[in-house]
Formats: structure tokens, sequence, C-alpha cells
């Protein structure tokens, strides 16, 4: 091994890869430390020679393991297993951003992405504000097809970190769509349709240009499943992607993220030269945030159904590594010993669907009679006269620092969270939380394939690209 990539690997494993240099001299003073590294690094090397062709990164966002624990019972029982938690290779990660304990999913995925912290609601750059390249980018210049994937906007927060470079995610985001297009990113799967249309884009129809540009451009999931052609762009949705829960009350025609998953494989795998491709489980995050066990549930299930999907092709393919982690956990959701399973299960729709149904006062609130029958209807709640006025006067509250445009959401899954005896940060600590309530919780990682090995112990989310970058022999 030449001194140059001793170095880098030096710099990446000790001390959480947080350091940017480090003198050899140091480590031969900590017998302990040395012993570690010299493991590590011929782990590498053997690792390195089994290269992998393919990665598939799959992200949960805010998929912490309460989040993990409270599907796995709803679904399976007690004594049931997601399929991701029979992946071979586990560890945790640390999540925090450059300027906070707890990171926004701008900073979080932004680490996964290039190997960096940054601050929060900072997309693709430095903590100084430095565009740098992402894990995908090194993949696209060393020749390989790239995508990503998400229930998300393909332009908000995690997709985005991959793929564009701007200083804030809420004003970025029209910018990101027209970063995305010119990188020539091969698959862009998810919602986000506003933001390329002409209002959003001085006039321009970004769909329009890119297929022109040689991509197939979808819009429903029959379309997604009949397309063909060597580039893909498919926006589902004008905003975020229908919570699975509402996909039936809405009539939705959206894919699911297996069928995302599966398309984009196809699109990706075509010709010989291999792939990076990003697919994220974004609505377990916004469902979390709201509360919303049962959606939290439902979403799990659906990024667990991908991730089986991605594993089966990996194995059959021989030559792909598969990494499940989240960008970092939300709400310390727990699978507390009094939660009402069967109660949750009995959940019909997400707390946004249900503030959608309720009908709105001359003052500006809500009706009573409709929040009552509303709730008993989707959610199997008989809500009395008082609980009836404490919840309007808490939606009427302006308290909150992100998203008030769900506090009505917040707050009724909050309420049903509760009255289901769920283990949930309280609206109060969520309230008063900068990031909507995330949390500085460990999140776990599960890898499988060629390379999985280089995947263990407690790690810092900056190492998740710098590994796959040495499995990948590229400089990071």
């Amino acid at each position: 091994m030449n001194n140059r990539f001793y170095s880098m690997l030096i710099t990446i494993f000790i001390a959480g890869a947080s350091i940017s240099s480090f003198n050899i001299s140091e480590v031969a003073a900590s017998q302990m430390q040395f012993s570690r590294l010299k493991a590590i690094t011929n782990t590498v090397k053997e690792e390195v020679r089994a290269r992998p062709k393919n990665v598939i990164l799959m992200i949960g966002d805010g998929m912490g393991v309460g989040q993990i624990e409270v599907a796995r019972q709803m679904e399976y029982g007690k004594d049931g297993r997601l399929f991701l938690e029979s992946l071979p290779n586990v560890a945790l990660i640390h999540t925090y951003s450059a300027n906070n304990a707890v990171t926004d999913s701008a900073a979080g995925g932004t680490a996964l992405a290039i190997g960096k912290k940054t601050k929060n609601e900072m997309i693709g750059v430095t903590a100084e504000g430095a565009e740098s390249e992402s894990i995908l980018d090194l993949f696209k210049k060393d020749g390989k097809k790239t995508g990503v994937i998400s229930t998300n906007m393909v332009t908000d927060a995690t997709p985005a970190a991959f793929t564009a470079s701007v200083s804030n995610r809420w004003t970025g985001q029209e910018e990101i769509a027209r970063q995305q297009l010119k990188n020539n990113v091969d698959v862009l799967l998810g919602g986000g349709a506003d933001f390329f249309g002409p209002k959003k884009q001085n006039g321009k129809d970004l769909t329009k240009e890119a297929i022109k540009n040689g991509y197939t451009y979808v819009t429903n999931r029959n379309e997604l499943l009949s397309a063909t052609g060597a580039k893909l762009l498919g926006l589902f949705h004008p905003s975020y992607m229908s919570y699975k829960l509402d996909r039936k009350l809405i009539k939705s025609n959206e894919p699911s993220l297996k069928e995302m998953t599966e398309k984009a494989i196809e699109f990706l795998s075509k010709d010989n030269k291999g792939f990076f491709v990003m697919v994220e489980g974004a609505r377990i995050d916004h469902a979390s945030h709201a509360a919303d066990i049962t959606s939290v549930w439902k979403e799990v299930i659906e990024f667990d159904h991908a991730v089986n999907y991605a594993v089966d092709w990996a194995k059959k393919d021989g030559n792909t590594l598969v990494v499940v982690v989240a960008d970092h956990e939300t709400m310390g959701l727990s699978a507390t010993e009094p939660l009402n399973i069967e109660g949750l299960k009995k959940v019909k729709a997400t707390p946004e669907f249900m503030v959608g149904q309720f009908v709105r006062n001359k003052d500006g609130g809500y009706d009573p009679y409709s929040i009552k029958s509303t709730l008993k209807k989707y959610a199997n709640i008989d809500l009395t006269e008082r609980e009836i006025k404490q919840f309007s006067k808490r939606i009427k509250s302006t308290e909150g620092k992100v998203y008030p445009q769900y506090l009505a959401a917040w707050e009724l899954g909050s309420l049903i969270a509760e009255r289901n005896h769920a283990g949930v940060v309280n609206r109060k600590v969520r309230s008063i939380s900068s990031t909507g309530g995330h949390t500085a919780n460990l999140i776990p990682l599960f890898a499988f394939g060629k390379g999985a090995e280089i995947f263990d112990g407690v790690l810092d989310n900056t190492d998740v690209p710098k590994r796959i970058a040495i499995l990948m022999g590229y400089e990071f």
C-alpha cells in the first residue's frame, strides 16, 4: 500500500474520521490504536481487492431503532423480523451536524453524500459554504450510471445533497432542479414536479428540456412500469409523494418505493459499467414528525420491501454492495409496553388527510362537529367537547419554528399517539425544536454484499461515503 493511501486510511478511520490530518508518530505512541489501525487496514486491503461494481445506498429518513421496532411489532408481532434486520453487517451511526448536536435532513444528507460535516439547512456544501463532490459524483466521473429515488421532492434535503450544492435547502430548490439535470443524473424519481415547471423556473419547463436531452419522462405508476430508454425522469406529485396510508383514499396512481427501485435498477444496469443509486424512504420522517405511528409502520414496511428487492437483486448479481442507513432519528419514537397496536391498526388515514376533512368556521377555526366526526370515522376516537376545545386552542398557536403549515396535522397526530400510549417526544419539545423534533439518537446501519464487512462498530455519518469511496478506490 502506498504512503498516500495509507495516510488516507489513517485520516478516515482514526478518531471517527473527524480529523483532516494525522501524524503517524502519534499512532505509534498508542499500541492499542496502532493494532486497531492495522486490523482495519488489512480489512480494507481485502475489500478493495473485492471492489463492488454497483452500490445501492438506501436511506430511511428519520428511521431510528424505535421506528424499526414499532413497524416490526405492528407488521409481524413481537417474534417477527423486518427483512433489513436479516442483513449480516451492522453498525451504529452518530449524526450531529457542524453547528448542532442534532442534525436536520440537509446536513444529515450532506454528510452521507460528501463525507463532510456541514451546518443545518445547507445542501452539498461544507460548513464554510464550499461546494464539494458527492459520492454520486465520483461514480459519475468513473463512467458509471447514477440515480436518485425519493418519496420526498427530489429537490429536497437528502436527494438534493447527492446531486446539487446550495447554501440553503429552503430557498434553493429551483436551483437544485436545474443542477440535477445539468449534472446528468441518469435516473431521477420522486415528487417535486412543481420545481421543474415554468412557474418556478422563470417560464422554462425543465421537463421538456429533459426530454430533449434524452430523458424518458413519466408522471404516474403506469407510465413508470412501461418506461424504456437510456435516462429516466419521473415526477409523480407536485410536492411530496402521498403517504402509503392515504393512497387508496385519494385514488393515487403513484408508484411504490419498491417499484421505483426496481425500475431504476433496470435502467442503471443496462450496460456493464456499474452504477450508484440512492433510494430514500422519506415519509418515515414526515410521519414521525406528526407522531403518526400508523404511518410510521406503513412507511417503514414500504421501505423494507424496497430493501428486500435490492438485496435479492444484489444476491443474483453477485457484484453489488447494499447499505441501509438513516440520516437521523425523528421524535424519539419507542415501542412502549402499553402501546395500543390494535388501536393504531384501526387508524385509516394520516393526520394530514384528516385535517383536510375538517370544515372551516367563519373565524378561521374548525367546526367542532367536523373534528369529532372525522376522528371517529378515520381514527376510531370519540372526542369529548372539552378535548375538542383543547385541540382547537392548540392549533391556533403560532408556536413552533419549522413547518407551520403542518401544525394542525402534527397536533392531531400527537393526540392520536397519546390516546394509544405511544412513546414519542411530546408536542412542547417538538414546538421548540429547530428541526421540528429530530433527536441525536444513534441510528443503525445494515449492509450486505461485496465489501459489506467494512461497515462495523460505532461510526460517524461521514464515514459511510468515505468507506464506500475506499472500496471503489476513489479519492474523496
